[in-house]
């Protein structure tokens, strides 16, 4: 009777396992490469070379509160830098990301006091997710160097400094390619003190299935401050499919499959309170994309391609 129990267990995680594999490839969906922010010629893309020594990407949903406190921080850096260095240019690109909110009038009001020049709204009629922002921000970017910026200024801009300082370690890096990950990981043992039970036990869950699936050698893998060489993001964002909460798994996944260097840097991080992300539900979806991702790549449903510059 063991023997038949256990000749019953084995053939249903064969079909459970062929029927999720089969769901998976079947229902793979690429990004939306005929967007208008991926077509050659428009000005500025990604494909063309860098006009800038820094671009800071900052997707937003829904944000018209938390943004200003980012926003005054970011540029207050980023002039005071340039004032030291008139050599230093930067932009700053927020995707409002189909807010319902007045996200995209408080950041325009950057736009007329900083110029269009540095700082730049892109809105999308519908809200596309976090993953959707970020990679139309980088493809209309036109800088050497791009950093994703979460727009509750969770982590201090000036941080930026340790983050590259994790890139410019990485060198020399192998065709211009190397990306930099701001983490939160030293911050784990206070933080695990602050929540409750349950949600320790999903981020323990969903840190496990990171590691198993697709990322082993980053411990923080959802810290939105990255910072990523132009030829780096232009590799990793042309393949990245996903386009919610996990895309950040993916694209580090992708940069893993490609050989690009990556390096882990303790940043200052506090929460922020405001967040869109729904404890259960979300960790959920994250889970479900975690499989899909390593099964997808693993029957080609998804398959890295190679992208060049103009």
């Amino acid at each position: 009777q063991l023997g038949k129990l256990i000749e019953c267990l084995t053939t249903f995680c064969i079909s459970f396992s062929s029927q999720t594999c089969a769901i998976a490839h079947v229902t793979a969906k690429t990004m939306p490469h005929k967007d208008a922010e991926c077509r050659k010629g428009s000005a500025p893309n990604i494909h063309d070379p860098a006009t800038r020594e820094l671009s800071v990407v900052v997707p937003s949903y829904n944000e018209e509160n938390r943004l200003p406190l980012m926003m005054d921080e970011a540029l207050d850096y980023l002039e005071k830098r340039q004032k030291k260095d008139p050599a230093f240019t930067y932009e700053v690109i927020v995707v409002n990301d189909g807010s319902k909110d007045q996200t995209a009038k408080v950041a325009k009001e950057y736009c007329k006091k900083y110029g269009s020049d540095k700082v730049r709204v892109i809105s999308l009629e519908k809200n596309r997710g976090k993953g959707g922002a970020v990679r139309t921000g980088v493809f209309s970017s036109r800088g050497k160097k791009i950093l994703m910026a979460d727009a509750d200024g969770a982590t201090k801009f000036a941080d930026i400094e340790k983050v590259e300082e994790g890139l410019k370690n990485l060198q020399p890096w192998p065709k211009g390619m190397a990306i930099s990950c701001g983490s939160r990981a030293h911050l784990e043992k206070d933080s695990i003190a602050k929540r409750s039970y349950f949600r320790t036990l999903l981020m323990y869950g969903f840190h496990f299935l990171v590691w198993f699936l697709c990322v082993k050698e980053i411990r923080d893998t959802q810290c939105g401050f990255k910072l990523l060489t132009r030829e780096a993001a232009l590799q990793t964002f042309s393949n990245l499919h996903i386009e919610r909460w996990a895309f950040d798994v993916e694209l580090l996944y992708i940069a893993q499959r490609l050989k690009i260097p990556i390096a882990e840097v303790a940043v200052n991080w506090t929460e922020i309170e405001g967040s869109k992300l729904v404890p259960f539900w979300s960790w959920l979806q994250m889970g479900r994309d975690l499989l899909f991702i390593r099964l997808r790549y693993m029957t080609g449903a998804w398959k890295l391609e190679a992208k060049k510059c103009n």
